[in-house]
């Protein structure tokens, strides 16, 4: 058996749990960066990398070396009679998972069985962040609970990864009018992503939105606006140095939104984050005249942003977010 999961933590206590078998932890995140049809190219390899490495920290070496580890277990999945996919609700996990099935619905299974483990909730935990939030014995309880995966969910799966990695974004609403009951969480996952494109009133995406906001209600740490915007956005499934890269973007440039104390700096991914969680954050008067819609970053910053398959740059972004209609539009 094998169970490929999001994350060291949750594999380490599948082990910890005494799960059968191999566990191959898919390290990506989809939600960041260019992401291509078919990642595992060379060269959409090496873009992905080039990026990961400027925008999170990851050398690119090391980036290398782990997508083609991670690529190699995959290709051995004949080897096993029965794999298992352990994939949460938010987008991130949403995002691996359409991969995935994707990647198994060209192959050939043969003999081995492909299961899934997908949950948006779990008893006394009041609000679910995912997998790693559980304890081994948690995760124990879990085990044997799992579903063996349709066709249906293959084809949706297949599909789902199509329209995330189309160069334009229509496909996505395309897909969300279709029945996509068959993968129960996908629907609200891609809404959240296409709020992440910048907005018809203000050119800001959600999370900066929600930041901006928040820092307006006086909430001013990073610790503290990364746990309210977490909260409020975990179906994104946002990881800490995700939204330290976020807090980068908005502090840098010509035109600031935020400004931080200069004593600290942002951390990258193998910097110690501890002065800074708790430093103080505030907005700019640029910053404050945008989170109340009087003014638009889009076009007067400029984009350079990556939405799956989506690149969005320049100071009008051919594509927005009209969160009124909830609706993705063309400019």
């Amino acid at each position: 058996m094998l169970h490929i999961v999001n994350g060291d933590s949750v594999g380490n206590k599948l082990k910890e749990a005494g799960a059968q078998g191999d566990v191959l932890v898919w390290r990506e995140m989809y939600t960041e960066g260019p992401v291509f049809l078919q990642p595992e190219l060379p060269a959409n390899r090496i873009a992905r990398g080039e990026y990961m490495e400027q925008a999170i920290g990851i050398p690119l070496e090391e980036w290398q070396k782990s997508a083609e580890a991670q690529e190699k277990q995959l290709a051995g999945y004949h080897l096993y009679d029965d794999i298992v996919l352990w994939f949460e609700h938010d987008l991130f996990d949403q995002t691996i998972l359409s991969y995935l099935l994707h990647w198994f619905s060209q192959r050939s299974l043969g003999k081995t069985r492909l299961h899934l483990l997908s949950i948006n909730q779990f008893p006394g935990i009041p609000l679910f962040h995912g997998l790693g939030q559980l304890s081994a014995a948690e995760l124990s309880s879990l085990m044997n609970t799992w579903e063996e995966i349709s066709g249906e969910q293959l084809t949706l799966g297949k599909k789902a990864w199509e329209a995330y990695t189309a160069k334009t974004p229509e496909a996505i609403p395309a897909l969300l009018r279709e029945d996509t009951s068959a993968l129960p969480f996908l629907e609200d996952a891609f809404k959240l992503h296409l709020s992440r494109y910048p907005s018809v009133q203000n050119g800001l995406g959600v999370i900066e939105q929600t930041t901006l906001e928040l820092l307006a209600t006086g909430i001013d740490t990073p610790m503290r606006l990364f746990q309210q915007t977490g909260d409020k956005h975990h179906v994104l499934g946002m990881g800490d140095i995700q939204y330290w890269f976020c807090l980068r973007q908005l502090s840098q440039g010509a035109h600031p939104l935020i400004a931080l104390e200069t004593s600290v700096s942002i951390p990258g991914l193998y910097d110690s984050p501890q002065s800074f969680l708790h430093s103080k954050v505030s907005l700019t008067k640029l910053g404050a005249e945008i989170v109340s819609n009087g003014k638009d970053w889009a076009s007067i910053h400029g984009i350079h942003k990556w939405f799956g398959g989506v690149l969005l740059y320049g100071l009008n972004p051919p594509w927005r977010w009209d969160n009124k209609h909830s609706a993705i539009v063309h400019s």
